[in-house]
C-alpha cells in the first residue's frame, strides 16, 4: 500500500473541503428563508460542487477580482500559483444591487433546491470581451465559451462557498469519487504514478491507443471523463458512461484502470482548459496528463496542438503535473494497427481517422463506424442510442 507522503499534492498544497458540518448545515437550514436567495445555473452549480469536493483546489469559493484579472491576464492567481481559467458567479446588476458585502446568500440549483452559501465579501465588474479573447482567443459569441460569457450577468460575486450536502449523483452513483477517495483509491491499490484522462466524448480506438500507451508508462489509468454541462449538439453523458463501461468490461485491465466521473462543466477553452484539466487532475491525485489533438477544442478557434504547447508557458514544478503529448492517432492499413504519424511508416491514404463530427453523421444515417474507427460493441451502443434521440 502507499503512504499519503508518496502521492503527489494536491495544487496549492491542501485539499480543499468546502462541504458543510451538519452543525453548518443545520445552521443554514435555519436561516433559509431570511437569507437573499440566487438560483445557480448548471455551471455554476457544477463549479459549487467541484470547489466543495477540492477538485479546484486551492479554490474556496469564487474568485475576487484580483484573482479573477490574474487569471485573465497571466493564467496565474494574484499569489503567483498557476491557474488558466476564471471560476466566478456572475449576475445582473439588478440581482446584486441588494446584496450586501460580509452577508450570506443562499444558493439554489436550477431547480430551486437550496444547495449551497456564498459568504460575500466583494462585487465588481468586469470587461466580458477582454475575459472573452484572453482566455478564449476569440470575441465571437458563435464560439460556445464566449457566449456564456456575454450572456451572463454584468457583475461578478465573490466569497468562500459551503455545499449544504455532497448527494450522490443522480445518473453515476458509483462513479462519484472525489478527490479524497480517489486519493485513497490510488493509496489502497498503490499507485505512485497515475495518469489521468479527459474526455467529453464518446471513446473510440484513437482514444484507447493512447490511453494503453500511456499507461504501459506509469503505475495505474484514471478515466475521467466529463458528464457536466456541454452543448447539445455532444454526445449524452450517460451513452458516454456506457461507452466507457463497455470498454472497461472487455477491453481494459480492471486492477489498472479506474473509471470516475468529472462532475465539472466545459468552457471550450482549448489550450487554457487543457492546464484547467490538468490541475483537476493532480487535485484527484493525477501525477500525469493525456494531453491529445485539440483538447478541449470547438471548431477551428485553436491550432491542432496548441494544448499541448501551452504547457511550456509555465514552470513544470509550479504545475506539478506533468502532461503526455500525443499525436493525432489512426488506424494504420499497412501494418494493421493503431499509429501516429511518429509510428506509421504509411502515407495518408493508408489512414483510418474519422472526425466526431463524421461519425455523428454516420450514426445518424444508420451506418456503424468501422471496426477501425470503435470497437465494435461501442459502435453498437452509440447506434443504439442515436435512433432512440
Amino acid at each position: 500500500m502507499t503512504n499519503a507522503s508518496d502521492l503527489i499534492a494536491p495544487h496549492g498544497g491542501t485539499l480543499i473541503n468546502r462541504i458543510a458540518t451538519p452543525e453548518q448545515t443545520a445552521e443554514f437550514l435555519s436561516k433559509a428563508d431570511s437569507l437573499p436567495r440566487l438560483t445557480l445555473d448548471k455551471r455554476a452549480t457544477s463549479d459549487l460542487e467541484m470547489i466543495a469536493i477540492g477538485g479546484f483546489s486551492p479554490l474556496t469559493g469564487f474568485m475576487e477580482k484580483t484573482d479573477y484579472l490574474s487569471v485573465v491576464e497571466s493564467m496565474h492567481l494574484a499569489n503567483g500559483l498557476p491557474w488558466a481559467v476564471p471560476v466566478t458567479l456572475s449576475v445582473t446588476e439588478e440581482e446584486a444591487a441588494p446584496l450586501a458585502e460580509g452577508s450570506l446568500i443562499r444558493l439554489d440549483d436550477p431547480t430551486g433546491e437550496f444547495v449551497g452559501v456564498l459568504e460575500l465579501t466583494e462585487k465588481y465588474d468586469y470587461d466580458k470581451e477582454k475575459e472573452a479573447v484572453n482566455v478564449y482567443r476569440t470575441n465571437e459569441d458563435a464560439h460556445p465559451g464566449v457566449k456564456v460569457v456575454y450572456d451572463q450577468g454584468a457583475i461578478n460575486l465573490a466569497g468562500p462557498v459551503y455545499l449544504l450536502e455532497r448527494k450522490a449523483h443522480p445518473l453515476f452513483p458509483k462513479y462519484q469519487i472525489d478527490p479524497a477517495a480517489s486519493r485513497a483509491l490510488f493509496m489502497e491499490r498503490g499507485w505512485k504514478t497515475v495518469v489521468g484522462f479527459q474526455t467529453r466524448n464518446p471513446i473510440h480506438r484513437a482514444h484507447e491507443y493512447i490511453q494503453k500507451c500511456a499507461l504501459e508508462t506509469v503505475d495505474g489509468l484514471f478515466l475521467h471523463p466529463l458528464v457536466g454541462a456541454t452543448k447539445s449538439d455532444d454526445i449524452p453523458a450517460d451513452v458516454r458512461m456506457r461507452c466507457y463501461e463497455i470498454m472497461m468490461e472487455n477491453y481494459f485491465p480492471q486492477d489498472r484502470v479506474i473509471l470516475a466521473i468529472n462532475p465539472s462543466a466545459m468552457r471550450y477553452a482549448g489550450p487554457r482548459e487543457a492546464i484547467f484539466h490538468a490541475l483537476i487532475r493532480k487535485n484527484y491525485g493525477c501525477t500525469h496528463f493525456i494531453v491529445g489533438r485539440d483538447h478541449a477544442g470547438v471548431g477551428d478557434y485553436y491550432g491542432t496542438y496548441d494544448a499541448q504547447h501551452i504547457f511550456d508557458e509555465f514552470d513544470p514544478g509550479a504545475l506539478g503535473i506533468t502532461p503526455m503529448k500525443f499525436e493525432h492517432a489512426f488506424y494504420c492499413k499497412k501494418t494493421e494497427g493503431m499509429a501516429t504519424s511518429k509510428t506509421s511508416p504509411s502515407g495518408p491514404e493508408d489512414r483510418i481517422h474519422l472526425s466526431g463530427t463524421k461519425v455523428r453523421a454516420m450514426l445518424r444515417q444508420g451506418e456503424l463506424p468501422p471496426p477501425q474507427f470503435s470497437r465494435p460493441e461501442v459502435a453498437a451502443e452509440l447506434a443504439r442510442a442515436m435512433k432512440q434521440s
